[in-house]
């Protein structure tokens, strides 16, 4: 038997689960440092599943200020984790650099789509479901801000129509654009 007939749903497998659980971890970590609300549901799912292995991390690596370091340990560990398997299923090792540099990668641009997915869904709420406040409303509110106060200062007020989740997204996009690629093609050339 041909062995990608195992070898691609295995990583399919592997890409999931940890992509998942990654995103979890990443989400904690975006919204404690936003100081989202954690009696939110959503919050405290989040809090559930990511705490057995915080807990264990943050007795030995402390928080600096307002940034969970122990949660992006997690985070780069468990892509690091998920990469190597991939590339070992897919019969290539990369360098220990490469494959740090790959990872950040990947976490740098899913911080990217979280913040653009939230300002997107954000926008779309306000459209449709204008004043309606709920847990998920919330949440995506406190991790847009930041960014969006940002915009505000630079976009003009143009008479009650705001735009700055538009730029917002725009800036977020371009800026995945150009940090991204010079850091993938720092990892293919030590790999």
């Amino acid at each position: 038997m041909n062995t990608s007939y195992f070898s691609n749903p295995a990583i399919f497998l592997i890409d999931t689960l940890f992509s998942l659980y990654i995103l979890a971890v990443l989400l904690r970590f975006l919204l404690q440092w936003v100081g989202a609300d954690f009696h939110n549901p959503i919050s405290q799912f989040l809090v559930k599943i990511t705490h057995p292995p915080l807990k264990i991390i943050r007795r030995i690596i402390p928080s600096i200020g307002k940034i969970d370091t122990s949660s992006l340990v997690l985070a780069l560990s468990l892509q690091i984790i998920s990469n190597f398997s991939i590339f070992l299923l897919k019969g290539f090792m990369p360098s220990i650099p490469a494959l740090v540099l790959v990872s950040v990668s990947e976490l740098l641009s899913l911080c990217f789509d979280i913040f653009i997915f939230s300002i997107f869904i954000l926008s779309l709420l306000s459209w449709f479901n204008p004043g309606n406040y709920n847990a998920l409303h919330s949440l995506l509110n406190k991790l847009s801000q930041p960014i969006l106060e940002v915009c505000r200062k630079i976009v003009p007020d143009l008479g009650g129509m705001d735009i700055s989740p538009l730029v917002a997204l725009i800036g977020l996009q371009l800026a995945k654009m150009m940090l991204l690629p010079p850091i993938k093609e720092l990892a293919s050339l030590i790999a």
